[in-house]
């Protein structure tokens, strides 16, 4: 955290330094105004870029390998487990009962049996639960 509190404050003094100097630079006349704004772009693209690449380096989610021993031990059904994994992708009951050609209702049943066995009070809660348990990732 500090080594990007440091890279920032001097991204921010770079980029204030560099704003002073191109103000001197425009008002001695030794520079145009559109050759210092194509110069203030660059810089900024390529800091742009450079960040980018820092920030997609860094793996959000490392994959992690699915506990199957903790889903057997939970008793969930593959079913359940495949209505699991289509709340964590964010479908809604009905969304989920197009998909599996299964009706609205039996999809609210196995909801609240995924939400008994994990023991969740809400569908993101269970999602949460799933992810610490390593049934989902």
């Amino acid at each position: 955290m500090k080594k990007t509190i440091l890279i920032f404050t001097l991204l921010i003094v770079a980029f204030l330094l560099l704003f002073q100097i191109s103000k001197y630079s425009l008002f001695f006349g030794k520079t145009s105004i559109e050759f210092t704004i194509a110069i203030i772009a660059v810089i900024f693209f390529v800091v742009g870029i450079y960040i980018n690449k820092k920030s997609l380096q860094k793996s959000k989610n490392p994959f992690t390998k699915i506990n199957a021993q903790k889903i057997e031990e939970l008793e969930i059904s593959k079913r359940e487990y495949q209505i699991l994994k289509e709340i964590a992708l964010g479908l809604s009951n009905k969304e989920i009962a197009d998909k599996l050609f299964l009706s609205e209702s039996t999809i609210k049943t196995y909801v609240s049996n995924l939400l008994v066995k994990l023991n969740a009070k809400r569908r993101t809660q269970a999602i949460q639960i799933a992810k610490e348990l390593h049934i989902l990732y």
